[in-house]
């Protein structure tokens, strides 16, 4: 277990739940003590949010939540909540509308000292609940992803990969997909995101990384081995690394296996 002043993140893909252990979030400049008429009661975190999510807030710290000197809420598509033991936390806005049952296994989720099987328990009940439904993400109208400048050539060389690999092993029946070059991936190679609702392919992001340190050979094997689960959605299969998965890498002429690489 990583020491507390890391932040766990709590990324969900379509396979199931993932913890990434992620840095400490960097202080900020300190601003001015407001008015003493505006501080908050002593018993709520600093910078919780006004309305439906100080009311989230507040029912955490009635099942009592573990201390922590700010509570922020989010609507990210992919990350249900993130902490810093004793610092920050992060969760996502849907949870308002969940019941206590699902709050409390938050609260035992983010609890130091828990046992390892009372945390998954707790995780597989929150993770259950569609914060989606009752906090959507405002939608995008079908804008690209943003590329950074430092990563524009990688980006294009991706999009070509993609349409002549698609051409040359998939008989070009896998449709356009965003790509993103992520600056924040560590132990992935890359990764296939899917709605979590629908299955729905929503883009293929490959690691900055990966691309500076490999070389393109590695990093076309990568793109192949996220097509093949670009594949699996596409046809309605299941988005795995089992039999199928393996059979149609092999026929694309990549290793089946799912390699990690530690840097």
């Amino acid at each position: 277990m990583r020491g507390l002043a890391e932040q766990i993140e709590l990324a969900i893909e379509w396979a199931g739940g993932l913890l990434t252990p992620r840095p400490r979030t960097p202080r900020l400049r300190p601003r001015a003590a407001p008015p003493a008429s505006a501080s908050p009661p002593p018993d709520r975190p600093r910078n919780s949010e006004p309305g439906t999510r100080n009311a989230l807030v507040d029912r955490l710290l009635a099942l009592r939540l573990p201390a922590f000197e700010r509570i922020t809420t989010h609507r990210n598509e992919q990350v249900m909540l993130s902490w810093v033991p004793g610092k920050v936390l992060r969760i996502h806005e849907g949870y308002a509308a969940a019941p206590d049952e699902v709050l409390r296994a938050i609260v035992r989720f983010v609890t130091p000292g828990v046992r390892r099987a009372t945390r998954l328990a707790a995780r597989r009940v929150f993770l259950g609940f569609p914060v989606d439904e009752h906090a959507p993400r405002p939608p995008r109208h079908g804008r690209p992803p943003r590329v950074a400048p430092q990563d524009r050539a990688a980006h294009e060389r991706l999009v070509q990969l993609h349409a002549e690999l698609n051409a040359l092993h998939f008989g070009g029946a896998l449709p356009e997909i965003p790509i993103r070059v992520s600056g924040r991936m560590r132990t992935r190679l890359g990764e296939l995101r899917l709605d979590r609702r629908s299955g729905r392919p929503l883009h293929i992001g490959i690691s900055r990384r990966h691309i500076r340190r490999d070389g393109w050979v590695s990093v076309t094997d990568t793109l192949l081995h996220e097509m093949v689960h670009q594949w699996q959605a596409e046809t309605g299969v299941p988005v795995d690394h089992g039999r199928g998965f393996r059979k149609k890498a092999r026929e694309v002429g990549i290793e089946p296996r799912a390699v990690r690489k530690d840097w």
